[in-house]
């Protein structure tokens, strides 16, 4: 589909769906459908009529679309996948970087994961400051963190101090700032310093009422390259619920047909900045898979 390097910063996997949300269940029902907050909602495409979400089903898709590796973050909806996603970097080591759950305790396990995911706007004290220790110890131990923020501004300040104290942590901060909310320009800002960068899980659906081609998605890309400049910002597409309406290719051939985004940037948002960012190596594109139609 493309010469580029693809990255993917922002995806999901489990092989069970057992999460929660503000005290209520969300479990998969059938034919992709679950239960969340009391309601039936298609939260993964119909295809995965059994509700599990597997790295294969994943690399099917990848090989397809020309992604070359991806990064496995976590959701408190979908439960703790810790142990699925150990066995999975095991099998699959070179296409996979994968987070573990903070789940507002100290029993958090990095010992196999690349990083550690922390759902800060579903904190019940969204003070990032109170749990400082934990940025810390990720940073001692030198992997990354992967955060989702608040909507707009509410939390920059306390990341901006935690910055401060851990000036070596490589934080990636997720859904693009929540990028249609107000103040989710102070959420790039933060881009500007070293080991911050910006991943664009979930840019479809904050962008889902306009639809392809997204002509406000990249707007919106433009505009935070102005903030922090584009080696700052990194794809990712959200996978699986953002294809509850479209395909996983589509997700990555809206950046790559687009007109204003130059090839430069193309190439260093798809998939450079997350190389550097991940760690990943060795990678070359992949050969494209020839359609029937």
């Amino acid at each position: 589909m493309s010469d580029f390097i693809v990255i993917d910063a922002h995806v999901h996997l489990w092989e069970k769906q057992q999460g929660l949300i503000n005290g209520q269940a969300v479990s998969h029902v059938e034919n992709g459908k679950s239960l969340f907050c009391g309601e039936i909602r298609q939260m993964m495409p119909p295809y995965m009529d059994d509700g599990k979400n597997t790295a294969e089903r994943l690399i099917a898709n990848m090989d397809y679309a020309g992604v070359n590796a991806c990064v496995v973050t976590q959701e408190y909806m979908d439960g703790n996948q810790d142990v699925y996603l150990r066995s999975v970097k095991g099998k699959y080591p070179e296409r996979f970087r994968i987070c573990a759950l903070y789940e507002e305790n100290d029993n958090y396990n990095l010992e196999g994961f690349d990083g550690l995911k922390i759902c800060a706007g579903r904190l019940a004290d969204q003070d990032l400051r109170k749990i400082l220790h934990v940025f810390k110890n990720v940073e001692k131990a030198g992997k990354f963190i992967s955060i989702d923020m608040a909507d707009g501004d509410a939390q920059v300040e306390g990341l901006r101090r935690v910055i401060e104290e851990c000036p070596n942590l490589r934080i990636a901060i997720g859904h693009f700032g929540m990028v249609t909310t107000k103040g989710w320009e102070k959420q790039i800002e933060l881009a500007k310093n070293p080991n911050v960068y910006i991943e664009s899980g979930g840019l479809t659906w904050l962008f889902h009422k306009e639809f392809y081609p997204y002509p406000s998605a990249i707007e919106a890309i433009l505009e935070a390259a102005s903030i922090c400049g584009i080696r700052k910002l990194m794809w990712g597409s959200d996978y699986p619920r953002t294809m509850t309406d479209i395909t996983y290719r589509s997700a990555l051939r809206f950046i790559l047909e687009n007109r204003w985004l130059s090839r430069h940037d193309k190439e260093a948002f798809l998939g450079g900045n997350a190389t550097d960012f991940y760690g990943f190596n060795d990678l070359s594109p992949l050969p494209e898979i020839g359609n029937m139609l």
